[in-house]
């Protein structure tokens, strides 16, 4: 099958969930988001797009929050079910860029190896997407994969595309580089913080 080869299709993933081919899963819940969580007030909207095994939700679900995790492939989404147990429901099958989420929007949008999954050619449509699916004043929070190399998944962010890419929508209130237990990731990410402007 085609697909098998396009990062950009469901059986791309489904392959590699299938045969544990997850080097980008850590596993469980990294220590910035707990962080972050522990402070955070909770009650409001949160969406974790391209979320595999969606070791967050629960996370999110004890902090308060009603979460939605989304993927496109149905095996990411069997490893969710198995990882969540009764929060599986919280579990949608779709792709985060046609899916209809209803009319109220989210306080926030967890990224988590979502992006750097993604063919470079479809980063103008994820900021576009997030800036539709979040309320003013609402967040996108998460992880960011910097890599100047031109191979991959990952597909590594260049300095400064992300604030490109961003602006006029989002503002950058928080940033710290991490360190990934992953080794895929490690050295390369950072925990940003970007807050959707009023527009």
């Amino acid at each position: 099958m085609a697909t098998a080869n396009d990062p950009s299709a469901p059986e791309f993933w489904d392959v590699r969930f299938r045969e544990g081919r997850t080097p980008w899963d850590a596993g469980g819940v990294p220590h910035e988001l707990a962080k972050y969580l522990a402070g955070a007030s909770g009650g409001g909207r949160a969406l974790i797009p391209g979320c595999g095994a969606a070791y967050e939700v629960a996370a999110f679900h004890e902090a308060g929050y009603e979460v939605i995790a989304i993927d496109f492939s149905p095996a990411a989404v069997s490893a969710a079910a198995r990882a969540l147990g009764p929060l599986q429901r919280t579990v949608r099958l779709g792709d985060f860029f046609q899916y209809d989420f209803g009319i109220i929007r989210f306080d926030i949008i967890y990224e988590r190896a979502f992006l750097c999954s993604l063919p470079r050619r479809s980063r103008p449509a994820y900021c576009a997407r997030v800036s539709e699916l979040l309320r003013p004043g609402g967040l996108l929070i998460g992880f960011f994969f910097y890599d100047a190399s031109e191979s991959g998944p990952p597909f590594g962010l260049g300095e400064g595309e992300l604030e490109e890419l961003l602006k006029g929508r989002f503002v950058l209130e928080a940033e710290e580089k991490t360190c990934s237990p992953v080794p895929v990731f490690a050295g390369k990410e950072r925990w940003q913080i970007w807050r959707r402007l009023e527009i």
